[in-house]
């Protein structure tokens, strides 16, 4: 895996949708992230939840310098005008009492509707209101939350030595999450939630997290888009100004820029 550093030109879109950061932890590719936001400029973002992994936080201190350097990005662009809205997920469900206020130009809020550009509606949400593991076996969550941090520990080491041998990336626990049952049932319940709410409050559009599963589709009258996160996929959801919703795989743009000519001096590293 690659990551694109800031020389890269900027792109300019109207709304980014980000979620599933998960700062604190060591499998947050915090570093791949500041590259994207230096290649990225809007005029909105959306933090749609898990930003700060306050649970891991919690049971270990973990916060190198590139998880505060995304902070500081995030700061910098709200004092330069981008409206940054914070829709906190289960794992920071410690901001969800600030709902209403504004820290360092950052807007906290449970939940948002907004009109798009071609005048759809787009309910904006973590997702985790629907988890009902996370809201009624907190004690589970966890033990998962931890079963998937093994599995990225897993990820880290397996990759370490496919890189040596010139193979390319691949994520056991996605793999794993994609042949479980379980899994795959719970995540298309979780689908069908989500889009039964946008249907109850009049929206055309969903843009949810949650549950690390990027992914753009039609579902009936609702378009569906979940934003990935930046722990495995290093994915985002761009609106751009003419109405065009994009989900954006970083990975595939530092590969594209790689390949455009006049871009060969871009210096090229791997991603955590």
């Amino acid at each position: 895996m690659v990551a694109l550093l800031d020389s890269a030109p900027n792109e300019k879109v109207k709304t980014l949708f980000i979620s599933d950061i998960h700062l604190g932890t060591r499998g947050c590719n915090a570093d791949a992230l500041l590259d994207f936001l230096r290649h990225y400029e809007a005029e909105t973002i959306y933090l749609v939840g898990d930003i700060i992994d306050c649970w891991r936080l919690k049971a270990a201190w973990h916060w190198p310098e590139s998880h505060n350097v995304v902070v500081q990005k995030l700061l910098r662009k709200a004092r330069k005008g981008t409206r940054i809205i914070y829709i906190p997920g289960n794992h920071d469900e410690v901001m969800r009492p600030y709902a209403g206020d504004t820290f360092g130009g950052i807007e906290i809020i449970e939940e948002a509707i907004c009109e798009l550009t071609d005048g759809r509606k787009a309910l904006i949400l973590h997702g985790d209101k629907f988890d009902t593991v996370v809201r009624n076996m907190k004690w589970l969550a966890h033990l998962g939350d931890w079963a998937y941090d093994f599995a990225i520990f897993i990820n880290r080491y397996l990759n370490f030595f496919r890189r040596q041998l010139g193979m390319p990336y691949w994520s056991f626990s996605a793999a794993a999450k994609a042949k479980v049952k379980q899994a795959v049932n719970f995540i298309g319940a979780f689908e069908d939630a989500v889009v039964a709410d946008a249907l109850h409050q009049g929206a055309q559009v969903v843009i949810c997290g949650h549950i690390h599963h990027a992914t753009a589709r039609q579902m009936g009258p609702i378009f569906y888009m979940n934003c990935g996160d930046w722990v495995e996929s290093r994915t985002a959801i761009a609106e751009h100004f003419d109405g065009r919703l994009e989900l954006i795989r970083w990975d595939d743009v530092v590969a594209k820029h790689a390949s455009e000519p006049g871009l060969a001096d871009l210096t090229l590293q791997p991603a955590a």
